[in-house]
């Protein structure tokens, strides 16, 4: 399709309001009606829109465009898991993953090609970054997927009413407050009644800990916040996630407690990965229920996932048990993440994508602009 044309995908009701309005000199309820067609009905030709006006599609088909990734690959793993990987170029892929549960189906979705916070247990991490994903690159996601998901169960369409998706989770590639600007819109169509109609809390933005955005967000949209933790104190921090060098745990959690208040929450999960050895000893277990005890917070530990080139171990099994045990004999509300499909690589912390032209990026520094080898991994 032409490449000056609109992708309505992207825009949240306001702006597609505005849109319809200047260059069509349509009313507001146009509007509505082309975003229950995208997104209640997963249409992306606008002839089969048969509540609008004949002249007003073929305007329509003039000026804008309902243009989605293209499918490179599709996985489905034994326990049901699904993962496709995107073409958002000529060179970048990202990757995508559904994970259904018996009263509920999740989708978790990235927010760019890469990611740039270098965290050392992550596999995205360590393809570098590219660039940033647009709101339409990251609706289109989920748009895809739901149109993927209802063809699979009944060979047809989607239709009102139906939903596979049920929760939608930023915690594929790249960190979403890096790339608010595209993210917020994104999250406004997740949660618009005439979007995707999903609950604040079953929209969830998970950040390594970008503080100012933490508290902008705070102002702009309530969604769920999981905050990627991962180490009790802030030297063992420092090493495993690079960003805590410039917002410290103290500053971190300030912020979540922060939007607690703001937006009338009722707790932030912090995420914390198991590494063998690393931070996984009862004493890290204690000191986490420290920060933790009398906050709104729920820890979600996570069995780490291996991926290659990495010099990271699983817990044991007994370990986590034990972690656990301590976080909730000091109160503090832990469960155990259950493993989904990594027999396809499409488990936390595994997705990696296709990126080049990367560029290695530490808290703003440019470093390399050259993939590294597992060597340099290490």
């Amino acid at each position: 399709m032409s490449s000056d044309r609109v992708n309505l995908l992207g825009l949240p009701r306001t702006q597609l309001e505005t849109f319809v309005a200047a260059r069509l000199g349509a009313k507001p309820f146009r509007a509505r009606q082309l975003m229950k067609w995208i997104y209640r009905r997963g249409a992306a030709d606008f002839s089969v829109m048969s509540d609008l006006k004949q002249e007003f599609r073929e305007q329509l088909g003039e000026i804008a465009e309902i243009a989605v990734p293209q499918i490179v690959t599709e996985q489905a793993s034994r326990d049901g898991t699904r993962k496709w990987m995107l073409r958002m170029d000529e060179v970048q892929g990202i990757e995508t993953v559904y994970i259904p549960e018996p009263d509920r189906g999740t989708l978790c979705i990235s927010s760019q090609v890469g990611c740039a916070m270098d965290c050392t247990f992550c596999a995205t991490a360590q393809q570098g970054f590219n660039r940033n994903l647009s709101a339409a690159e990251i609706v289109g996601q989920v748009w895809l997927a739901q149109r993927e998901l209802a063809a699979s169960r009944s060979g047809g369409q989607p239709e009102e009413g139906r939903r596979a998706i049920t929760n939608i989770v930023f915690m594929g590639m790249g960190e979403p407050l890096a790339n608010y600007r595209n993210v917020l819109p994104a999250m406004h169509i997740f949660l618009d009644d005439l979007g995707y109609d999903l609950s604040r809390r079953r929209v969830t933005l998970s950040t390594s800990g970008l503080v100012p955005q933490i508290y902008k967000l705070a102002e702009e949209c309530n969604v769920a916040l999981a905050v990627s933790l991962h180490a009790p104190n802030d030297e063992l921090r420092n090493e495993l996630v690079p960003i805590n060098r410039k917002h410290p745990i103290a500053e971190l959690l300030a912020a979540c407690w922060h939007y607690i208040d703001q937006q009338n929450g009722r707790s932030i999960t912090f995420e914390y990965v198991m590494l063998d050895g690393v931070n996984d000893k009862p004493d890290h277990a204690r000191q986490l229920a420290r920060l933790m005890q009398g906050r709104p917070a729920k820890l979600n530990l996570i069995p780490f996932n291996v991926f290659p080139g990495t010099r990271y171990r699983r817990s044991a099994d007994a370990a986590i048990l034990k972690f656990r045990n301590i976080l909730n004999d000091h109160g503090v509300i832990a469960t155990i993440r259950r493993t989904r499909g990594d027999d396809i690589e499409a488990a936390c912390g595994q997705l990696a994508g296709r990126v080049t032209d990367r560029t290695l990026v530490r808290l703003g520094t440019r470093v390399s602009n050259t993939p590294r080898t597992p060597a340099e991994v290490r």
